[in-house]
């Protein structure tokens, strides 16, 4: 005769981790967003919009929407990692955040972006890779700035 356990994990989707994801996500993207505008103004108003075909002509408007679009997902991302993780403390969680900032910087700016707007024809379209530095300094803004709003959030929405 055998006997068999199950266990069942369950996951409450309603706690704050992914909520905080996308606000970090958010907040983080809009602060790059900024300093893009204020930097390479090109990127925000057309490379960006580009990838969606809605540049030209320039419209950092489109960019930006584009850009907080993709920081919203990308902080889903970062929660899901840093609850796999078991990252709670603010250190690990900033260290995680500027870990993600280069690692979405060398993933998504340098490697596909310039691949993504080669072949939509984007007149914005870099030479591939991109290891572009200002764009590293803007990924490491973004992951600091996601992180510090999802360790000051996460617990609380």
């Amino acid at each position: 005769m055998s006997t068999t356990t199950e266990t069942t994990q369950t996951y409450d989707v309603s706690t704050g981790n992914w909520k905080a994801g996308v606000l970090g996500g958010i907040a983080g993207s809009a602060v790059m967003g900024a300093l893009i505008l204020v930097m390479n103004t090109p990127t925000l108003a057309v490379a960006i919009p580009s990838l969606y075909g809605l540049a030209p002509p320039p419209s950092p408007a489109a960019g930006l929407v584009v850009h907080l679009s993709h920081g919203a997902v990308m902080g889903v991302m970062f929660a899901g990692l840093a609850r796999v993780l078991s990252l709670e403390s603010s250190g690990k969680l900033l260290g995680l955040g500027v870990g993600w900032g280069v690692a979405t910087w060398v993933l998504f700016a340098a490697l596909l972006m310039p691949v993504w707007l080669g072949a939509v024809g984007s007149p914005a379209s870099p030479p591939f890779p991109n290891f572009a530095p200002p764009s590293l300094l803007w990924h490491v803004v973004y992951g600091g700035v996601l992180a510090v709003v999802y360790a000051a959030t996460v617990d609380r929405i």
